[in-house]
């Protein structure tokens, strides 16, 4: 029953006398049980509303006490792996020095070798000065003695005699001594020429050179090659007359192929012709437009090329026309190889093997980067590139020092200095290094067949094989129709033909073998 139908029935009661006192006392009642009820209903919201806000709470609360877990783990496996990286790097560190010791540790077992060997020599070096010492002293008590019963000799004659047998006695041993003071001092200059000259290769990181291929023009389609070719030929015709090479147009699909003799006249006429293909307009007069623009673009090359190696060395005072006869080695090649980097790469190697053995690098690296320059000048003049350039460079104000190593570097002219022997040396190493210079397969296996054939023309040799791709030749003799002495001159003659009758890189090793093989089979 709600308070409004509790206070109705005591109102309405006939049973009750109400008066006012009463009333109120009724009335208050009723008011405070309405005043309790509400205050209970809304303690019961509060406490559900509070429990529901704790219930919240706590559920964010452990969102984020998960999210502090999972961030807190995130960043011990960071650490972690951190320090797994940090102990890595360390353990690698510790093995590189452990290495570095132990390589420490056998150069100190080397040295100490080194020195008991050259303990024991000095021991018996001395042992055998000791002994001549005394076998000296002998001589001389003896000497003394037979001076003793030859006293009537004059003093001439004494000492003469003396002399003598002092020379025939210690003959032998002076010899043996100056043998091995020969040796000694060859052997030293050996491995200070071997240090110097691997210390200067290994310091040279050059990049391999290319195979050398005709150049070749691509189309944008077929019927490129017709315009080309135009009425009656006149465009081909035109476009050969002023480049100067030979234009090959065969079934290739969408290709033409240059040919000349010369790169740079080469390089203009792919210029050209590259031009002339993208604008379309091909005809007599664009032509001779194109081409003038083409050669003066190369000799703009050319110019840079050469400023760009002078800048790379660090030279100073070359003469204009001298750079730019350098920049059109660019374009030239021996072997398959850049001239213009076989320069570059023959005068750094110049100077630092000048470095090594206490001449001027910078006189060395002059005479290193020109002395090729022969090769870039126009074939009127006549003689050796290396004469050439040298009488060119001359021309323009290079010293004597310079023009000298230039003009010897292939010893047609006797070097003056020791700068012309640096130019020979860097040139031969820039030559003979692994994958410097390439021929194409045709003409390698023609030069093998070549040197094959050359050994075995000559009498007694059976058989002939050119291995090491043709730096080593094995020569088979007969051991009944060659004799030793023979054999070796065998060995010589071949190679003063092989000097005479062919061109090679580098050096051939010539190897003759004489044997006889008996076999005998028991059954």
């Amino acid at each position: 029953m709600s308070a409004a139908d509790f206070a109705f029935l005591i109102a309405e009661s006939d049973v009750v006398d109400w008066s006012l006192p009463a009333a109120l006392v009724v009335g208050g009642g009723i008011g405070f049980w309405v005043v309790w009820r509400l205050t209970r209903h809304t303690r019961r919201a509060a406490h559900e509303q509070a429990a529901e806000l704790i219930e919240v709470a706590r559920r964010e609360a452990a969102v984020g006490a998960e999210e502090v877990k999972q961030k807190a783990e995130a960043d011990v496996q960071e650490k972690r792996a951190e320090l797994n990286r940090e102990f890595d790097r360390r353990g690698i560190e510790s093995d590189v020095r452990l290495r570095e010791i132990r390589a420490h540790e056998e150069s100190l077992a080397l040295l100490d070798y080194q020195l008991e060997q050259r303990h024991e020599r000095l021991n018996r070096e001395s042992a055998a000065v000791k002994q001549a010492r005394d076998a000296i002293r002998g001589l001389s008590k003896s000497v003394r003695k037979r001076l003793e019963g030859v006293s009537q000799m004059d003093a001439e004659e004494i000492r003469k005699q003396l002399r003598e047998e002092v020379m025939l006695e210690c003959g032998d041993e002076l010899r043996v001594l100056r043998r091995a003071t020969l040796e000694k001092s060859e052997r030293e200059l050996q491995t200070d020429a071997h240090r110097i000259l691997v210390a200067a290769m290994q310091r040279i990181a050059s990049k391999p050179n290319n195979d050398l291929t005709a150049t070749i023009v691509q189309l944008p389609s077929e019927d490129m090659k017709g315009r080309i070719i135009g009425r009656e030929g006149r465009n081909i015709k035109s476009f050969e007359s002023a480049t100067g090479v030979t234009l090959l147009i065969d079934e290739s699909p969408q290709m033409v192929l240059i040919s000349s003799f010369d790169p740079v006249r080469r390089e203009v006429a792919r210029s050209a012709l590259d031009a002339l293909v993208k604008d379309g307009r091909i005809h007599p007069a664009s032509i001779e437009e194109f081409v003038k623009r083409a050669a003066d673009e190369i000799d703009l090359v050319t110019i840079q090329a050469g400023e760009e190696a002078v800048t790379k060395l660090n030279i100073n005072g070359l003469h204009p026309e001298i750079i730019k006869l350098l920049g059109r080695l660019k374009y030239r090649f021996s072997y398959n190889q850049n001239v213009l980097d076989h320069s570059v790469e023959t005068a750094f190697l110049a100077s630092m093997i000048a470095s090594e053995v206490g001449l001027d690098p910078n006189v060395a690296k002059r005479a290193g980067l020109l002395h090729d320059v022969g090769k870039a000048v126009s074939g009127e003049l006549e003689g050796s590139h290396a004469v050439i350039g040298a009488e060119f460079i001359k021309r323009y104000g290079e010293t004597p020092i310079v023009v000298n190593a230039v003009a010897a570097h292939h010893e047609e002219v006797k070097p003056e200095t020791v700068y012309a022997g640096l130019v020979i040396l860097a040139d031969t190493i820039s030559a003979v290094r692994p994958g410097a210079r390439a021929e194409s397969m045709t003409s390698y296996i023609q030069r093998l067949g070549r040197l094959e054939k050359l050994a075995v023309s000559i009498d007694g040799v059976q058989q002939a094989f050119a291995i090491q791709a043709g730096r080593e030749i094995r020569v088979v003799v007969s051991p009944r129709e060659v004799t030793d002495d023979r054999a070796r001159e065998i060995a010589k003659e071949l190679r003063a033909r092989i000097e005479a009758e062919l061109q090679y890189p580098s050096t051939i090793k010539i190897t003759v073998i004489r044997e006889s093989r008996f076999t005998e089979t028991a059954s």
